[in-house]
């Protein structure tokens, strides 16, 4: 698996990029509006965020793989303070889309509730029903999903930064 650094990321790379986003942005939504859902209609939203919150946290995974196995374009010519800025937001998304589904995972079992993925598919609990840690967990999903917003937003402001005021070739290595 490799790719030149004249065409950017690994076209892998790319695929899970792009549908860690589309999901993220369906996922993050959907979390934020189960409080004001009717009660009677809540468990299918909470099925589909939890089933895709978990499989963002397998993309992710897959996507850390892809990324340690192939080439990772560098900064050429960048600012050293703007590359690293561009790497802690990229590697505190990673850790944020990582730990967010699993700490939603986990508070989900913690109160109770084991996961079943899309309705089908059982996921063991590591933890079991814990009310003790619930609502710490909980706490954990839910400022991990205001730090991930942050996250994006920064991710977001580069991308225009590079396209807008600096007019270079950065959004292309990832389209």
């Amino acid at each position: 698996m490799s790719s030149s650094p004249a065409t950017g990321f690994h076209p892998i790379a790319r695929t899970f990029h792009w549908l860690v986003a589309v999901l993220v942005f369906a996922v993050w939504p959907l979390g934020k509006v189960i409080s004001f859902v009717r009660d009677d209609a809540k468990t299918g939203f909470y099925l589909w965020h939890e089933s895709l919150g978990f499989l963002v946290l397998w993309l992710m995974l897959a996507r850390l793989c892809v990324r340690f196995l192939t080439h990772t374009p560098g900064h050429a010519g960048m600012p050293r303070a703007q590359a690293w800025l561009a790497d802690t937001v990229h590697w505190a998304l990673y850790l944020a889309l990582i730990a967010m589904p699993v700490s939603g995972f986990l508070a989900t079992n913690a109160h109770g509730f084991p996961l079943e993925w899309f309705g089908v598919l059982p996921v063991a609990s590591p933890i079991g029903k814990s009310p003790e840690i619930a609502p710490l967990l909980s706490a954990i999903h839910y400022w991990l999903s205001w730090t991930t917003l942050a996250l994006i937003a920064l991710h977001l402001a580069g991308v225009l930064f590079h396209r807008l005021i600096l007019r270079d070739n950065t959004l292309e290595r990832m389209t």
